[in-house]
């Protein structure tokens, strides 16, 4: 299987360049899943149902969430009613959506989704390690398997849990990937056991900025301590990032990863497999 996760896509800058290249770049790599982190999508917090109503159409198979799930309040009623749109699996019983989802893909196959958030430096919900730990028990890997391939998007502001999570669950999953931080590590590699691992698979985003938000009141913020004016995302052009991994039919394990960084300021990267 071949598979394209995109980092978090920031404001419209990073949402009108996945929504415009997604379809042409799907092609090109011939990938057969592709899924994407939305949570900062509407500009820089949370995402709307017609964006995400957007980014499927565009191309997407399932989409991501972290810790601005909830930030634009009409997703609350919107996400028990789209499974293809996945929130942390460790928010408490209770909470709207879900925190897995199972789509199908060419070849009457099947990918397992998994959005996991944090707790270092970020909020403290519950266990992420045994929220993904109860998913995987539900699933079996591989050609013989209830899925073919298995995916994991650890939204985390710490790399040592993000590293932790890829550690934990090598051999269990195709792929995991880290998102929050908005910068692209260059660690992408095949773990021992043959997961894909990348610390953080960046943001879909104006990279003339801080982290994404426009640089000049961001900057502030860390010279001034006191209330400034709103973050607002920086509108220049985009650069796509994320990471792209080929797996093993029988296994569902990786064979070939490679990062993918397209347009923007960003130099370049596209796999040549």
């Amino acid at each position: 299987m071949r598979i394209l996760f995109l980092g978090d896509v920031v404001g419209r800058s990073g949402r009108d360049a996945v929504m415009a290249e997604l379809p042409g770049l799907r092609a090109r790599l011939k990938a057969d899943l592709v899924v994407v982190n939305v949570e900062n999508a509407s500009h820089g917090f949370g995402v709307s149902p017609d964006m995400v109503r957007g980014f499927l159409g565009a191309g997407a198979d399932a989409l991501t969430l972290g810790n601005h799930s909830w930030d634009r309040k009409e997703i609350i009623g919107y996400i028990d009613g789209e499974p293809r749109l996945v929130r942390p699996v460790n928010y408490p019983p209770g909470t709207p959506g879900r925190g897995a989802t199972v789509v199908e893909v060419p070849g009457g196959r099947k990918a397992l989704i998994v959005n996991a958030m944090g707790r270092l430096f970020m909020e403290p919900l519950d266990d992420p390690f045994r929220g993904v730990q109860a998913e995987l028990a539900r699933h079996t890997l591989g050609a013989g398997g209830t899925v073919q391939a298995i995916l994991i998007d650890i939204h985390a502001e710490a790399s040592s849990e993000k590293m932790a999570m890829g550690h934990s669950f090598d051999g269990r999953a195709s792929l995991v990937v880290g998102t929050h931080t908005h910068v692209p590590t260059s660690d992408h590699r095949i773990l021992e056991n043959g997961t894909a691992y990348m610390t953080d698979a960046g943001m879909c985003g104006d990279y003339d900025s801080v982290i994404g938000m426009q640089k000049g009141s961001a900057a502030l913020r860390f010279w001034k301590k006191v209330p400034g004016e709103k973050l607002a995302p920086a509108e220049g052009p985009a650069s796509l990032s994320g990471i792209f991994v080929e797996t093993d039919d029988a296994t569902g394990l990786a064979r070939k990863v490679a990062a993918v960084r397209l347009g923007g300021l960003l130099s370049p990267a596209m796999p040549d497999f």
